[in-house]
Formats: structure tokens, sequence, C-alpha cells
């Protein structure tokens, strides 16, 4: 009998929900050990730097120490496939760009994650612009003559970019299909050698990011001709946009993402959102984030989603327009 009212008891509990106090209490008291922030990049590389920047006050808004873990290669699958599989706990987190939640799924038809499902998003970091970039010895000073200067020999110049089914390489053939132009993509494996091709005019065009441009721009060593984007960049006021230029409908850019696993309990889904959101205010890491060639740009976690959603399927056309596929 006293077996008997023990059960009852605890079938009693679970029906109030006493049993699940202490994951109840666990959630509540998060976090209450370090938290690992997974980046699928290189150490040293751009998104690196800016995840430092950002887990360093992370750690200090959550009362934890954020550890950066870099998890890098093939293109950041697995450094994010080792985040959609981690414990939704929170406790391992992702910091990553587009080319994780758009660009990969709109080359590969056999991710081992699935951007949506496989994720739930914190909220956005920032954003940094693309440009187009010329070399210096290039008789071409903004978008139009580069237009005129392309379309007068069809398919005799090549643009480079930091590889092929990058953010840049979608933003290349997205300047040229709106543009009716032809040229050949050189993919390089990254940004600083595209760039020394550049300088050393083995290739006369790339598309870069503006963080990268930033300095061989200052140096006079390349030339700017617009940014990829509908609106000027903060970081280069003075370089044109495309909007401007007679292609409003171009607007590519890139991004940084955190995200979680998905099924993160909503208490430490708010958590972390609430010190995303102070970290990316905080003005001393707004300044280093700059300087590092990121415009911060904090949104919620539902923005996040909204727009992993929205460029999405405007991958998937870009590649299948372009014929990019990593297949």
């Amino acid at each position: 009998m006293k077996t008997l009212s023990v059960l009852a008891g605890f079938a009693l509990a679970s029906s109030l929900g006493v049993v699940g106090a202490p994951a109840v209490a666990a959630e509540s008291d998060f976090p209450s050990r370090p938290v690992t922030l997974i980046i699928p990049f290189p150490p040293g590389g751009a998104t690196d730097v800016l995840g430092r920047v950002i887990g360093a006050r992370l750690g200090k808004e959550l009362g934890q120490p954020v550890v950066i873990d870099n998890r890098a290669g093939a293109g950041t699958i697995i450094g994010a496939t080792y985040v959609s599989k981690a414990a939704p706990d929170g406790y391992t987190l992702l910091l990553s760009s587009g080319t994780t939640f758009t660009v990969n799924p709109a080359i590969r038809s056999n991710l081992p994650y699935d951007p949506v499902k496989g994720f739930d998003p914190i909220g956005l970091a920032g954003r940094t612009a693309l440009i187009l970039l010329a070399n210096k010895d290039v008789p071409v000073q903004n978008f139009k003559q580069f237009v005129d200067y392309v379309k007068a020999s069809p398919g005799k110049y090549a643009y480079g970019s930091f590889g092929s089914g990058t953010t840049a390489h979608f933003a290349g053939e997205t300047v040229l299909n709106a543009a009716g132009l032809k040229m050949t993509h050189v993919p390089y494996k990254g940004s600083a050698p595209a760039m020394t091709d550049l300088i050393g005019g083995q290739i006369p065009f790339s598309v870069d990011t503006v963080s990268a441009a930033i300095p061989q721009l200052a140096g006079g060593k390349v030339k700017a001709i617009a940014v990829t984007t509908a609106k000027r960049s903060a970081l280069l006021p003075n370089v044109p946009a495309m909007a401007e230029s007679g292609f409003p409908g171009i607007d590519m850019d890139t991004w940084l993402i955190f995200a979680g696993p998905k099924g993160l309990p909503p208490a430490v889904k708010a958590r972390l959102e609430k010190a995303l959101a102070a970290t990316m205010a905080d003005p001393d890491t707004r300044t280093k984030l700059v300087a590092a060639g990121l415009e911060p740009a904090f949104s919620n976690a539902a923005a996040a989603s909204e727009l992993i959603s929205k460029e999405l399927p405007l991958m998937r056309a870009v590649a299948a327009r372009s014929n990019i596929t990593a297949d």
C-alpha cells in the first residue's frame, strides 16, 4: 500500500507540474556555467574577430564567460551541423552568416542540417555591404562606366570573389543579370588571395566585403565602383549604392546571426535575446565592431527568422538562374 501511495503521489505531482520544477529552475538560473559560441570560420578571419568582440561583451551581460570554439570547414557546414545537433539548452550557440542559412541551402541538396528547422535564431548582430571593386588602372570610375566597359566586350572580362557559392559570388551574378552583362567568375579560396590578384592586375574586377576593401581603398590600391545594397554603407559613405546607378532591385549584403539549436526553452531564448540586444547597444562594443568593418544592427529573434525566410528563396532563384551548385 505504501508503494501505491508513493506512485499515486508521483502521478499527482506530475499532473501539477511539480516533477518538472527542477527543469524550470534550471531555466530560470540560466546561465549557470560558461556558454560556448561556435564560429564556423577559421581563427583570425573577419567573423572570428567580430565574434570575439561580441562574445566578450555578451559574457558580461550573461554573467558567464562566452568561450569561442572555431569549427571551420565545408563552407560553415561543420560548425552549423554541430550546433544543430547540440542539446537545446542555450549553452551551445552559433554565430554565422548567410552562407549557413541561405547560401548553402541554395546550392546544396544534401545538407546535414536544416537552415530553418534546425535552429532557433536569437538575433541579428550586424551587417556589412558587399562592394564591386576595380583594379586601379582599369578605366572605370563608376557603375555606368563599368557597364559600358564590360558590354563593349562581352565575355572578355573576369571578376573575382572569395569563393564559389559565397555571398560575393551570388552578389556578382545578381549584378551581371540585372545589367545584362557577361563576365567570367574566378573563385578564390578567401578574400586575401582575390584581393592580391585584383591589386596585381590578374583580374580587373572583384566583389568583396566592405570590411575587406576599406584598407585597400584607403591605400589607393583599388577603386570602389559601387556597393551592392540599396543604400550607401555607413563605413564608405562616399561610395554610391546600386540604386543610385539605376538598379534599385539590387540589395545584397552579408550579415551575422546568433542562433541556437531548435527547441530552446522560451526563458533561455528570451535571456539570450535580451543579452544580445544589450551587447549590441554597448558603445564600446559598437566602436570596435565598426573598426572591424561591421555595421552593428541588432534585430530580435523574430526579425532574424524573417530575414532568413525572405532571403532563402531569393538565393535559390539566383543559384538556379546562374547555375550555381556545389553538388
